[in-house]
């Protein structure tokens, strides 16, 4: 945005923004230009944008079944991507910690000569303790208390720290920053991939609990009479109730798996099969009951589906809104807004970049000296 805009939206005056931008500049940071188009009379005001092919960093998404990285540029641009499977084989920290590190040091070494590496972020299907990126619980594969970040960063080599988190968590923020929840500070972010994971800003902030594992809302309780049983040894649970196997055991696909599979049911079931409709209703109207209990504690301003309960919600929408009308308390739902994500399947991965520029954001000037690639 322009110089103006920029001193309008921070609260100061223009030779303020002019000193932080020509500071910023000079560390490789950002550039400046005259607008194509100046706008009323006088001296045009610089156009300021971010480096985003100079400056990056490298993203990691670990889902239940695939791996996913990518170089992500300052801005949020994904400038370089690869992607292979995850065998759901259990316990296989070795096994994804290697086929990160390959695909990473594969896009830092393609990254252009002269370009700067800033950080490096991953998001992992698990609750993740702060700090260190160890992963204390991941229910799908069986990890228990898995070093997971520091492992990824001595087999990459790079010699940055990797900044770990929940799957759901980074993907919130990242909607509020760069997707459906722009302008939402009070966000609710649910993803579906074969459970349910949640992310939940206050304020802009990302609510974390007394130990940083809060906002499983997957293992909220919704059927606690004769509910499925879940992972997490409970039952009930909103996740079992809504995600990737009570889906696909009641459309009469049990022996299916995967995100393919759950959208293939969801098609299905809006071309008018039997089956996969009743399914979509089914798990619709658990889901409603989950999002009605999450507007009645944190009366957001908006609900964002990610991961498979996107298309889930499409389908299953006049479900989910009868249930939130039913269980919603008037005042608290009023005004929320429910929509699927805005940065589609790589909201994760942006929210993992997200938290690999956190050092940059905290000392730009300081961590700008890092050396260039090549």
């Amino acid at each position: 945005m322009t110089r103006a805009a920029l001193a309008e939206r921070m609260g100061v005056n223009r030779s303020t923004i002019l000193a932080l931008t020509t500071e910023l500049a000079a560390a490789g940071l950002v550039s400046e230009e005259s607008p194509a188009v100046p706008e009323g009379a006088g001296r045009p005001s610089f156009v300021v944008r971010p480096e985003t092919r100079r400056v990056f960093v490298l993203a990691f998404d670990v889902a239940v079944d695939r791996l996913v990285a990518a170089r992500v540029g300052l801005g949020g641009a994904v400038l370089d991507r690869r992607e292979t499977t995850r065998p759901r084989t259990g316990a296989d920290l070795d096994t994804v910690v290697g086929g990160l590190a390959a695909l990473g040091r594969e896009l830092y070494d393609a990254a252009p000569p002269g370009t700067v590496c800033a950080g490096i972020g991953a998001s992992y299907c698990g609750m993740i303790r702060p700090g260190d990126g160890m992963v204390r619980y991941g229910p799908e594969m069986g990890w228990v208390d898995q070093a997971f970040g520091t492992e990824l960063e001595a087999a990459l080599g790079i010699g940055l720290p990797v900044a770990v988190g929940n799957e759901a968590h980074l993907a919130a923020f990242a909607e509020f920053q760069r997707g459906a929840g722009i302008g939402s500070p009070d966000l609710i972010y649910l993803h579906g991939d074969v459970g349910v994971g949640g992310g939940i800003l206050v304020g802009g902030q990302l609510l974390g609990g007394e130990s940083g594992y809060g906002c499983e809302v997957g293992h909220m309780l919704v059927n606690p009479y004769g509910g499925r049983e879940c992972l997490c040894g409970s039952s009930g649970c909103l996740e079992a109730e809504t995600g990737e196997y009570a889906l696909l055991e009641a459309a009469g696909r049990a022996g299916e798996f995967g995100r393919d599979a759950v959208r293939a049911v969801v098609r299905d079931a809006t071309a008018g099969d039997r089956a996969a409709a009743g399914a979509v209703a089914r798990t619709g109207d658990w889901l409603g009951i989950g999002v009605a209990n999450l507007i009645n504690l944190f009366n957001p301003g908006v609900v964002v589906f990610g991961g498979t309960l996107r298309e889930l919600y499409a389908a299953a929408a006049p479900q989910v809104n009868a249930r939130i009308k039913q269980h919603g308390m008037p005042v608290s739902r009023e005004r929320a807004r429910l929509l699927p994500a805005g940065l589609g399947d790589d909201a994760t991965l942006i929210g993992a970049a997200e938290r690999g520029f956190g050092a940059l954001m905290a000392d730009p000037i300081g961590r700008s000296a890092l050396s260039p690639v090549g």
